[in-house]
């Protein structure tokens, strides 16, 4: 289910988590060769992506929202 992307923050970690418009929550690394997206790397990238659409696999399952 494509969900679009609302707001972000860091986790306890120091990545990013995008927050979707669903209430949930998904990690958007950049970490190549695994995960390229150095979008998410500056503030400028992660505005750019605001609104743009995430398969979220917890509304596939029915997951409660998320809480930071």
């Amino acid at each position: 289910m494509e969900q679009e992307i609302t707001g972000y923050h860091l986790d306890n970690e120091q990545h990013w988590v995008a927050q979707l418009s669903c209430g949930h929550f998904q990690h958007v690394r950049h970490q190549p060769p695994w995960q390229s997206r150095p979008w998410v790397t500056t503030e400028q990238g992660r505005k750019k992506m605001l609104g743009y659409a995430l398969h979220c696999k917890k509304c596939l399952i029915g997951a409660p929202k998320d809480t930071k």
